[in-house]
């Protein structure tokens, strides 16, 4: 069938606002949680295997109706920011919840406490629950009394959910005004981008300067609401929660140990100099001096190839089917069921993302869709998201979703090879030259951008606490992209400003280094499969399998890899080093021109799409 751009249904969580079912998941979590209180008195260290695994059982029927209603609530308003019936929807299921969540508190409570010997024993008989239980223990030192723990879940709800809700709130109405061809147009923040990455260099200097105008001018504010969250976050994790530092508080949620990450962001910076190179090797392509920051994911070629959204998806579902037919009628399960909203329409959320619900419920992806061959990757990229869930649907409700930076690895592998299906089909050598230059651009965006925003927020945090003003965050972004650009990029004073306009830093503080690790983890994966071929497969599908039963660290060294070794990530950089050198002795003539009309080297790197999640917007 020809798929067409449209809107998601809902209608598989609830039919409407307003639905008899939707009154029922709150009756119905709250009938459960009474039942559930019951169970305290019997929380003892000797309690039997078989009250524990009711208690388990229990407890993830609620948690299987409460992802339910969130996820309804919450897709609802992401679908249209300016929907007053969903933000009032999200706000009693946030209020609702955490009331829940203070009600069943104990039971966690006691786990993290509960002693070492009888913890083994009831684990040993968890089944699929084991990982999950593992990883609450992990948390034992950072727990906090149950009223304490209590008042944080309220504090939440009003305080910190309720700035990053009123950010996106703000933000999605911005509208960017852009002069095209003598006519001045309203547009979305997805839609501007697209105005950064065409030939036209005039129009993509105007397309920065109008969206750092838009969020220069409410700079202060958004700065100020940065300044909040942060605030809050050393308040909670690392004066009452004791953590060591800001960042090592995702790490655990991750379970990923310090070093890892660490040796991640060093080995990055140590890198630097690898794209510094190619933005270098890029302006003499495009036959100017040096590159402008505006330049950045300039076209090297004239193409400005459109791709049709039916075809789009059945190229995508064709190179997912030639991996795997599995994974590919996983994906196409995507689009039949009507789970994706592609269009571009205001109040909506901009950017792209996979949702997963429940393990056996087939995920929701939101895109932008507009034609271009980063949209297509994007696609990619999302499901690949839903593949990964989809595969380790036979894990419970709580470890079917894997952590954050192994979520990366399904999407950021489905990516690489739709772009080596699109070079391989692309019969124009502009186009074909244009896509492998653009792997380099979006290489950056994934590992270079995303470590230096991670780098940046460490900084942030720090000066934060030191009472730094929204000026002095700005100044010390800047200094940041001095050194990830050196002396390759030319810097206009409006992208101090690029940081409040990045969602992910807002809602998930530190979120952006699993964007890095996926990318690199992906480039290793992906060599290993273009020299083992199919005796590949089994292990990779296994590792998507896994989805969140085991710790990321032990999925991967049953591929073989260590994440603490920065020999390993390194081994990401080089292989982008390699593709550097080559682009480099591709001979240039005029701007933007390859002598002669050989087509480009077949050989490609991960393909990852800047734009596919809401913090990765140029």
């Amino acid at each position: 069938m020809a798929y067409k751009i449209s809107k998601w249904s809902l209608a598989p969580l609830y039919s409407g606002y307003d639905s008899p079912e939707l009154q029922n998941g709150f009756d119905m979590i709250e009938e459960q949680v009474s039942s559930f209180e019951g169970i305290r008195g019997k929380l003892t260290p000797d309690i039997s295997t078989e009250q524990f695994m009711q208690a388990m059982h229990a407890s993830e029927d609620t948690v299987r109706i409460a992802n339910k209603l969130y996820s309804f609530a919450g897709l609802s308003f992401t679908a249209d920011t300016q929907d007053q019936a969903a933000h009032s929807l999200q706000s009693r299921a946030q209020q609702f919840l955490a009331e829940i969540e203070n009600r069943t508190l104990f039971f966690n409570l006691w786990w993290k406490e509960l002693d070492e010997v009888n913890a083994k024993r009831l684990m040993d008989a968890s089944g699929d629950y084991r990982y999950y239980l593992e990883a609450l223990r992990l948390f034992k030192p950072h727990t906090l009394s149950e009223a304490e723990e209590k008042v944080v879940n309220l504090k939440n709800v009003t305080g910190v959910n309720s700035l990053t809700t009123l950010y996106d709130s703000i933000t999605s109405l911005y509208v960017f005004k852009l002069k095209v061809k003598g006519k001045t147009q309203e547009l979305t923040r997805g839609q501007l981008m697209r105005f950064v990455q065409g030939n036209d260099p005039k129009l993509r200097a105007a397309a920065y300067q109008e969206q750092y105008r838009v969020y220069g001018e409410a700079g202060p504010i958004l700065g100020q609401m940065y300044q909040t969250i942060t605030r809050d976050w050393h308040n909670e994790n690392i004066s009452l929660r004791k953590f060591s530092d800001p960042l090592s508080v995702r790490n655990l949620a991750n379970d990923i140990p310090n070093e890892a990450v660490n040796a991640l962001l060093e080995t990055a910076r140590k890198n630097a100099k690898v794209f510094q190179r190619y933005f270098k090797l890029k302006a003499k392509t495009l036959g100017v001096k040096k590159l402008r920051r505006y330049d950045i994911y300039a076209p090297v070629a004239g193409s400005d190839k459109k791709y049709d959204y039916g075809k789009a998806a059945e190229m995508v579902l064709d190179s997912f089917s030639a991996f795997d037919t599995k994974v590919g009628d996983l994906a196409r399960r995507v689009f039949d069921e009507s789970r994706v909203d592609s269009e571009v329409r205001k109040g909506k959320r901009d950017g792209a993302f996979c949702w997963s619900i429940l393990p056996e419920m087939t995920p929701y992806v939101l895109l932008n869709y507009q034609g271009n061959a980063r949209d297509v990757a994007t696609m990619a990229h999302e499901l690949g998201h839903a593949i990964h869930s989809m595969l380790a649907s036979h894990h419970s409700t709580f470890t079917f979703q894997s952590s954050l930076p192994l979520a990366e690895t399904a999407s950021t592998f489905g990516e690489i090879m739709f772009t080596d299906k699109l070079l391989a089909e692309e019969k124009d050598d502009a186009v074909r030259r244009d896509i492998l230059f653009k792997q380099v651009d979006d290489a950056y965006a994934t590992i270079m951008r995303q470590s230096y925003f991670a780098l940046f927020e460490k900084q942030a945090h720090e000066m934060v606490q030191k009472n730094a003003s929204v000026d002095e965050l700005c100044a010390a972004y800047m200094e940041n992209l001095k050194e990830q650009f050196g002396d390759s990029v030319e810097l206009s004073d409006e992208f101090k400003w690029e940081w409040v306009s990045i969602p992910h830093i807002y809602h998930t503080p530190f979120y952006v280094y699993a964007y890095a690790f996926g990318q690199l983890l992906v480039f290793s994966l992906y060599q290993q499969y273009k020299i083992e071929g199919e005796s590949f497969k089994p292990r990779y599908l296994k590792i998507l399998s896994a989805g969140g039963s085991e710790a990321p660290a032990k999925v991967l060294a049953d591929a073989g890899i260590n994440i603490r070794d920065p020999k390993f990530w390194q081994g990401g950089f080089d292989v982008l080093e390699k593709l550097v050198s080559e682009l480099e002795k591709m001979p240039v003539e005029g701007k933007g021109k390859v002598k002669g009309k050989k087509a480009a080297p077949k050989k490609t790197v991960q393909a990852k799409s800047a734009k596919r999640k809401a913090g990765k917007k140029k």
